[in-house]
């Protein structure tokens, strides 16, 4: 008990670490994504198989959520 009385604020400073690690990892993963996206849409667009206003409405949809992340991460 003493033990866990000594070590309980490196504990909470290794719990508070992981969770900070998590949560970018996460927010990476989700950017990825959307960057992979946007390059596919650019790439079927290219390729004829979406129409210039199908690719601008995603395109736009993307670009609206990787700014959402930008400003999550940032806060």
């Amino acid at each position: 008990m003493i033990w866990q009385l000594l070590t309980w604020p490196v504990s909470g400073l290794m719990w508070i670490a992981e969770e900070i690690l998590e949560t970018a990892e996460v927010d990476t993963d989700d950017k990825s994504r959307l960057q992979r996206e946007l390059t596919a849409i650019q790439i079927a667009f290219d390729l004829g198989d979406i129409t210039e206003e199908d690719f601008l409405e995603q395109e736009e949809v993307i670009l609206d959520a990787l700014e959402a992340l930008e400003e999550q991460s940032a806060n």
